[in-house]
């Protein structure tokens, strides 16, 4: 176990004001089908194109667990003619819409850790996409909260939180930052292919934050030690988002599917889910405890599917009410963040001592954890 008694103080979770249902995204999608199947007719039944098949709420939730989403922008994502949402470009002089998010989900972690912008030495901003290249959203959020020190985005994609904790981590550990604020703006929206019935209802938008210092500089009322971070990545080609600057010089048209986020979802459950279990294991091996010893599961949340599995993988049994806390039902997949809103809506109930595991899991593959102990 850490001797280093550096710690989780605060977190912070910014929810999107627009929601949508399965419903809403279905009754959408099936009239954007009919509409491409109508126009396309003579090349389908030419068999030049596939036809796009109807998708429908109970598939939805059958296949992923999730019943709906929150967006940061609901404009354009249920018109058949546009499928994706209409978000006004701001002037460069204005914040940016991700930095907004994290500011909203920063201010929320600050106030939970009791802290101000003049505690903390560094922002990491980590998530699945950054909106643009440079400057970097961290700097911007830092700008916009009065920090001073220094700020970098990181790009790992679903688990970006995980391991953005880890390097906040270890800065505390090396003295080079008295307090790290980690930020997960999941702005992921624009880049889900709304038209593609196998991926339209998988993202939702959310932004999440955490502090991590040094116990003896902590004064929140929930605090949790760190004891063992790990993390792990194994080249994949099965989860993919290809849009970059890339674009115009390979003469490509950034709309088509192989630029959105698209899957071998079948390869990766069954590859992905072994590898997970055996990576928890590993890490509370790691702390010097038993999976027995572990009270709450925060889990990345992708897949119901996949959380019951790893779940039964580690116990040899369902997780008990509470145990592994599911929020994609209501959140979907919100990227790195998923895990995270695990944790801010499933941690002040445990009592000192109790422990838990926060895991992501995702393209890459990347798989990253922390053992936490409740002080």
């Amino acid at each position: 176990m850490s001797n280093q008694q550096i710690v989780i103080s605060g977190v912070g979770l910014w929810t999107p004001p627009h929601q949508i249902s399965n419903e809403e995204l279905v009754v959408s999608y099936n009239a954007f089908a009919d509409r491409y199947n109508a126009e396309h007719q003579a090349a389908i039944e030419a068999g030049e194109l596939a036809a796009k098949p109807h998708s429908s709420a109970e598939f939805i939730e059958k296949a992923s667990g999730i019943r709906s989403r929150y967006v940061y922008i609901k404009d354009g994502i249920l018109d058949p003619a546009r499928m994706t949402p209409q978000i006004p470009l701001r002037d460069e002089g204005d914040l940016s819409d991700q930095a907004e998010i994290a500011v909203e989900a920063a201010k929320k972690a600050l106030a939970a850790a009791n802290k101000t912008a003049s505690d903390i030495d560094a922002v990491i901003v980590s998530c699945a996409y950054t909106q643009r290249y440079y400057p970097a959203i961290a700097i911007e959020v830092q700008e916009a909260l009065g920090i001073k020190g220094f700020g970098f985005d990181m790009l790992v994609a679903c688990s970006a939180a995980t391991f953005a904790l880890q390097r906040a981590y270890e800065m505390v550990a090396a003295g080079t930052a008295r307090a790290v604020l980690t930020i997960n703006p999941e702005l992921t929206s624009p880049q889900n292919n709304f038209r593609d019935r196998d991926s339209h209802f998988i993202f939702g938008d959310v932004a999440t934050a955490t502090i991590i210092e040094r116990q003896e500089t902590s004064s929140s009322d929930h605090c949790y030690d760190i004891l063992t971070t790990q993390a792990e990545t194994i080249f994949s080609n099965n989860i993919r988002s290809n849009i970059g600057y890339m674009v115009n010089a390979n003469d490509d048209d950034p709309y088509r599917e192989y630029n959105y986020f698209h899957q071998e979802g079948r390869k990766v459950f069954k590859e992905v889910c072994p590898m997970a279990a055996a990576h928890i294991e590993a890490s509370v091996e790691k702390a010097g405890l038993a999976v027995s010893d572990i009270k709450r599961w925060w889990l990345h949340q992708a897949n119901i599917n996949m959380n019951d599995l790893i779940a039964r993988r580690l116990l040899g049994r369902d997780p008990n009410p509470g145990e592994a806390p599911v929020v994609l039902d209501q959140y979907a997949n919100t990227a790195s963040a998923g895990s995270l809103i695990a944790f801010n809506l499933h941690h002040e109930d445990l009592g000192a001592g109790d422990l838990g595991v926060i895991c992501s899991f995702g393209a890459g593959y990347s798989i990253g954890s922390l053992v936490l102990r409740k002080l």
